[in-house]
């Protein structure tokens, strides 16, 4: 029980700060001379800016997401230190661990030696700057929505010197979404509820990548116009909603038991209570795009649309990507 509770928290957690914008307030790290030939300079959230005197070799990663990327970017070899609960792919579990999005192992991480630190927003800001104080380069990554994860796989390739694998990872996951977009526009919006969090209930807005990834399949998010990334939201306020598909992630047996103390209820009354796989709804990487099969099939089912022709697997099925 309490395993299970810690999931769905640290899920949560992952959602809650996924596109938080807390953008650090930390000046871009001095640069030493480099080698013409050699040097790289990358732009990076806040207006930073990250110059390598060469490409780097050894890099730590300060969450599982930026993990994901530098593997997707073909960097993964370069990493030689990650934080907590990098699991993906499997060839990070052996990854050596310096802490977790809150709290880093300073001194495990200078004897890592590591040539690039990549951070995000979502890092404690003192810890990356008594990083940046010690000298050590840090990029820091600022992909927040769905159209960003082109571009960070891009820059991370370009700071480890696999911008082929980078362009190609990029160019596969742009030509995906475009292909999930493609098969939806046009088409009636369904409104969608996508829970975070049961007790507060927490939801999403419109500047959520999962967000996006509702209204690439089709859906309206009924949230969008919050003004708060992840706010806290009365049952009350979703039963005026209204929600043909409500959704959250597979973190526990039943995430959605609670939605079904109202049968008329759009979504209920339809069966459409659907989890979504954690991992990849918790994490902005291009498996963030694996959640799309049942999403998708959800509010096709909701839209009457014909679910097979239009190549999305209906809802239930498993959590297999859609390939455009």
């Amino acid at each position: 029980m309490h395993q299970r509770l810690r999931r769905r928290l640290r899920a949560a957690l992952a959602a809650i700060a996924a596109a938080a914008g807390l953008v650090l307030a930390a000046s871009p790290a001095p640069a030493s001379a480099p080698a013409p030939d050699a040097a790289v300079t990358v732009s990076g959230a806040g207006g930073t800016t990250t110059t390598l005197t060469a490409p780097a070799q050894r890099i730590v990663s300060l969450a599982p997401h930026l993990t994901e990327l530098l593997f997707a970017a073909g960097a993964g070899d370069r990493v030689i230190g990650t934080s907590a609960w990098s699991d993906h792919p499997p060839a990070a579990v052996a990854i050596p661990r310096i802490g977790d999005s809150h709290a880093f192992d300073i001194e495990r991480i200078l004897g890592l030696q590591p040539d690039l630190v990549v951070a995000w927003d979502g890092n404690a800001p003192r810890h990356v700057a008594q990083l940046r104080r010690l000298g050590i380069p840090i990029h820091l990554e600022g992909a927040e929505r769905l159209d960003d994860i082109g571009a960070a796989l891009e820059r991370l390739g370009r700071l480890a010197d696999t911008e082929a694998q980078a362009q190609e990872a990029a160019d596969r996951y742009r030509q995906r979404l475009a292909g999930l977009r493609e098969r939806h526009a046009g088409l009636a919006p369904v409104p969608v509820f996508h829970q975070i969090w049961d007790q507060p209930l927490m939801t999403i807005n419109g500047r959520h990548p999962v967000s996006d990834l509702i209204a690439a399949c089709g859906g309206e998010n009924v949230f969008a116009g919050s003004p708060a990334l992840t706010p806290t939201v009365s049952y009350e306020a979703v039963l005026r909603a209204g929600p043909q598909v409500i959704t959250a992630a597979d973190d526990t047996e039943d995430p959605l038991a609670a939605w079904r103390r109202w049968p008329t209820l759009p979504a209920v009354a339809g069966g459409r209570l659907i989890a979504l796989p954690a991992d990849a709804i918790s994490r902005l990487s291009p498996r963030l795009l694996d959640a799309a099969a049942p999403l998708c099939g959800a509010i096709a089912a909701a839209r009457g649309a014909d679910t097979v022709s239009s190549g999305i697997r209906p809802a239930g099925s498993a959590h297999a990507p859609e390939t455009p």
